[in-house]
C-alpha cells in the first residue's frame, strides 16, 4: 500500500518538477518542495548547533561571517540579474563557525552555513575561504541536498516514503538530510555526488569571483587538500572528483570565472 501512495504522486511530481540548475541549465528532477527543504534544514541545522554550539567570536569566527555576508550578497546579485531571485525565496543567511577538526564546511537549504575549524588550516586566506564557501552555497543554490534526498526516496521505497519525509520528519528523514547536504556519508547517494561536486565547483567560482575574490586560488586549494586525501579510495566510490580531475576542471572553467571577477 505504501508503494502505491508513493508512486501517483511520484508520476505527477516527475511531470511538474523538473527544473535547471543555474549557471550549468542542467535539468534535474526534485521530489520535495523547497519550502519543505527549508523547514527540514532548519530544524537539523538548529539541533546541530545545540549539539556543537559554534565559536562565537575571534577573528576565524568574524572572518567566516564576513566572507559569508559577501557569497551571499553575489549570489543574490546573480539571482536578480538572472531572473531567478525566486529561487532563494524563504532563505535566511546563518554563517557559523564549529570546531571540528574534520576538514568540512556545509550549506543546508535556506542558507545555513557551517564551517569547521579543521579546514581553515587549508583554506590559509579569506579569498580562498570564499572559494570554499562560493562551493558550497552553490550546493544549496542549485538544490543538490533536495536532488540527493530525491534520490534517496526513489531508493527507499516502502521504508521513507514521500508522506513520512515531509510530514513525520522521522529519524530516517532526518539522517537522509543530514547525507545529503554532506554532513556525513552514504554510499546509497554516491550516484550523483561527483557531478554535483563538479557543478558546485564551476557555480562557485563564479560566485566567489563576483565577490571580489579571485578565481584562481581554488586551483592551489585543491592541490593541498590532494595532498592529504585518501589516495586508497577507488575512483567511482568518490564523492567528489579525483584531484587531477578537479583542477583540470577548475583551469578550464577559468576564464568564465573570471569575467564575473572584480578585485575587493
Amino acid at each position: 500500500m505504501k508503494f502505491k501512495h508513493f508512486i501517483i504522486p511520484l508520476i505527477v511530481i516527475f511531470l511538474v518538477q523538473c527544473t535547471r540548475v543555474p549557471i550549468t541549465n542542467r535539468k534535474q528532477l526534485l521530489l520535495i518542495p523547497e519550502s519543505e527543504m527549508i523547514a527540514l534544514s532548519l530544524s537539523s541545522y538548529t539541533d546541530y548547533l545545540k549539539k556543537n554550539p559554534p565559536v562565537v567570536s575571534g577573528a576565524d569566527a568574524d572572518m567566516v561571517k564576513r566572507v559569508g555576508n559577501r557569497i551571499k550578497n553575489a549570489v543574490q546579485k546573480y539571482m536578480v540579474d538572472n531572473k531567478q531571485a525566486q529561487r532563494l525565496d524563504g532563505y535566511q543567511w546563518e554563517f557559523n563557525l564549529v570546531a571540528d577538526s574534520t576538514v568540512n564546511a556545509w550549506c543546508m537549504s535556506g542558507g545555513k552555513v557551517v564551517v569547521y575549524t579543521g579546514i581553515l588550516k587549508y583554506t590559509q586566506d579569506e579569498p580562498t575561504l570564499g572559494i570554499v564557501l562560493g562551493h558550497e552555497i552553490a550546493h544549496a543554490v542549485a538544490r543538490h541536498g533536495n536532488e540527493r534526498m530525491t534520490q534517496g526516496l526513489l531508493v527507499a521505497v516502502g521504508d521513507v516514503t514521500l508522506e513520512v519525509a515531509t510530514a513525520n520528519k522521522s529519524k530516517e528523514t532526518h539522517d537522509l538530510l543530514m547525507a545529503s547536504y554532506g554532513v556525513t556519508s552514504s554510499l546509497g547517494i554516491l550516484a550523483y555526488s561527483r557531478q554535483h561536486e563538479s557543478e558546485a565547483d564551476k557555480m562557485g567560482l563564479i560566485f566567489a569571483a563576483m565577490a571580489g575574490y579571485d578565481p584562481h586560488v581554488a586551483v592551489s586549494f585543491w592541490e593541498r587538500m590532494g595532498k592529504q586525501g585518501d589516495k586508497t579510495t577507488p575512483v567511482i566510490l568518490r564523492t567528489h572528483p579525483t584531484d587531477k580531475q578537479r583542477v583540470e576542471s577548475l583551469k578550464a572553467f577559468m576564464p568564465t570565472a573570471m569575467k564575473y571577477y572584480k578585485p575587493l
